[in-house]
């Protein structure tokens, strides 16, 4: 009885944003966010929380551009939860030599500490100006309101990277994205050193100081420079791009890491004594042995809240062409520990631009295209509330998240319930031996509205041309959902002028065996996606992208006001399910674990 009453609340958690949905902003759009103020370009927006309740956010920001001489730290304070920030605070001057990349931390007594790259030695660099010299640190006991003029150089010994880098060893190349983690008395935080400036044959390094967030003098602060020997965590196999490390206590001792790579995965690695020694890193699963994460060349960060839980952004794709494109959106999955391992959810978009210049995409594919995304987040949690920062380099804000999302990916394993909100049509054995069934009236597309088809179906044969379900008037406008040549599902609609339409990843259907596909349509970000048997496509090995974008201008897609369904399929429905809204992926998980 007690675990049914738990998954009842779980899935009372998923279910009312949808209620709510079609009449609220939607909280994933980028520009309902809070702008964190900036003089131009602007990286890693970090926010620790003091001992006064303000926020306090560290950025990278500069007059130019990303690597520009005049880069530097500087602070701000809100004190209303984002919404308002104060005049920037610099740690270092902008004419100075170049500072990036701070990534603060709240020590016990409520100091304040910033670390970041510092070029003391105003080594002249090709084409930028930053990523190189010594890792500094200042502090603050006002709560960020000033900084010690005096600054403090982290001792960092020189390694192999080190002695063969671009510069013979004259100077260090480093940077690091990850704000510090604590243990106790004991604190870690992550970076990457490169032997090619400015960011390839890189590598993962830790600092650890046992007595950082207790000891006063700054002077008596003890480091250790970690793994242990002469070379970085990396794996040789995964080329020479393995960088920006970021790390989590995990609630046995552990420390985990997650880290990009150029390749269409990112990668994640264990320590189980401290940060001296680690696993050798590998494609980073979803659990143990099983699906790799997709990711291209872009900062995938992991976080762990308040009750021991986890989250981890990251763009749920491969390799782009472009290896700096293709960041928006923006996903999270939501871990649970269990054995020692963190087991990771299937993903939801968080955030999502559909600005032009920033979701440009190929209209034949329905792929994203050059256009830029969001990067470099941080997640702020206070009085039970979630918050994430991100950066577009010319542009930082900061979101509040919805927090049944959150709860979706973190309860997805446990909840066996189908979605009733939004549920427009229901047919059931009886029903599906009409050929033929009255078509509720969708949302507008362009608007902001969505829908999904959720079904579940077997197969006799993978041939082509079999419809499942056809909402599409003589002008072809409407919905229908079809098997395709490459041994799969299609959704496509049409608003009679503009259309769209996307595939389930190639292999995953099988003949003769029983499937769950829920066909998602979100007007939100303008993405179509599937998940079939719990599983949200990804691609596979097939594709970069397992979803697909539609144009902005697609509009209302109702077209007859009758649905034939399985007119001459080779197989049989189960059930079939029509929502006027999109689904979220957990509770496309919920429906098919309800069934299955």
């Amino acid at each position: 009885m007690l675990r049914i009453c738990r998954l009842v609340a779980l899935a009372a958690l998923i279910l009312p944003f949808a209620a709510d949905s079609a009449i609220a902003e939607d909280m994933r759009d980028i520009t309902t966010g809070y702008v964190i103020p900036d003089e131009g370009y602007c990286d890693q927006p970090y926010v620790v929380i003091t001992r006064d309740g303000n926020w306090l956010c560290l950025l990278t920001t500069a007059g130019g551009h990303e690597g520009a001489a005049n880069s530097h730290v500087v602070s701000t304070i809100s004190s209303d939860q984002g919404r308002t920030w104060s005049q920037l605070v610099e740690l270092e001057p902008v004419d100075g030599p170049p500072s990036v990349y701070s990534l603060p931390v709240v020590a016990h007594t409520g100091r304040v500490y910033a670390f970041y790259d510092y070029n003391g030695d105003s080594f002249k660099c090709p084409a930028r100006s930053d990523c190189v010299g010594w890792f500094v640190y200042k502090y603050s006991d006002d709560n960020g309101r000033s900084w010690s003029k005096q600054r403090y150089r982290l001792p960092m010994r020189m390694t192999a990277v080190d002695r063969t880098n671009t510069f013979g060893g004259q100077v260090q190349i480093f940077w690091g994205i990850g704000k510090p983690v604590t243990s106790g008395d004991t604190m870690f935080f992550a970076f990457s050193k490169c032997g090619q400036y400015v960011i390839e044959r890189s590598e993962g390094w830790f600092y650890r100081s046992d007595n950082l967030l207790t000891e006063p003098d700054p002077n008596k602060i003890e480091w250790q420079l970690l793994p242990d020997g002469d070379v970085g965590l990396k794996n040789p196999e995964f080329g020479d791009v393995q960088a920006e490390q970021n790390i989590v206590v995990m609630n046995d001792g552990s420390i985990y890491c997650m880290y990009r790579t150029a390749g269409n995965h990112p990668c994640h690695a264990y320590s189980r004594d401290g940060a001296h020694t680690w696993t050798m890193p590998e494609y980073a699963t979803y659990t143990p042995g099983g699906r790799k994460f997709r990711n291209s060349r872009a900062c995938p960060k992991v976080w762990k809240t308040a009750s021991g839980k986890y989250l981890f952004w990251f763009h749920h794709h491969g390799a782009h062409e472009n290896p700096y494109r293709g960041r928006n959106p923006a996903w999270l999955s939501g871990g649970i520990e269990k054995d020692g391992f963190i087991h990771w959810s299937q993903p939801e978009i968080v955030l999502y631009d559909t600005d032009p210049k920033n979701c440009l995409f190929d209209p034949k594919t329905g792929t994203p295209g050059p256009g830029g995304g969001m990067s470099y987040p941080d997640l702020i949690e206070q009085d039970g509330k979630y918050w994430i920062t991100e950066t577009q380099k010319t542009l930082a804000r900061v979101h509040p998240i919805d927090p049944t999302l959150l709860e979706g990916l973190w309860s997805q394993g446990e909840v066996k319930a189908v979605a009733s909100s939004g549920l427009v049509l229901d047919l059931g054995p009886e029903q599906l031996k009409k050929a033929e069934v009255a078509m509720p009236r969708l949302p507008n597309l362009a608007e902001g509205g969505g829908f999904s088809v959720d079904f579940w179906i077997t197969l006799n044969e993978l041939t082509a041309d079999q419809i499942v379900m056809d909402s599409r008037d003589a002008s072809g406008k409407g919905l229908v959902v079809s098997t395709t040549g490459n041994g799969t599902l299609r959704t496509a609609v049409s608003d009679g002028e503009h259309s769209a339409s996307w595939e389930c990843d190639r292999g995953i259907l099988q003949a003769g065996r029983r499937h769950h596909v829920a066909a998602i349509v979100d007007g939100g970000p303008k993405v179509i996606s599937f998940v079939v048997d719990g599983v949200l496509c990804d691609g596979a090995e097939t594709s970069i992208y397992g979803w697909g974008r539609f144009s902005p201008e697609l509009g209302g897609v109702n077209g007859s006001d009758t649905l034939r369904v399985a007119p001459a399929l080779k197989g049989r429905l189960d059930r079939v399910r029509v929502y006027d809204r999109y689904l979220r992926t957990s509770e496309a998980v919920g429906n098919y674990q309800a069934g299955n």
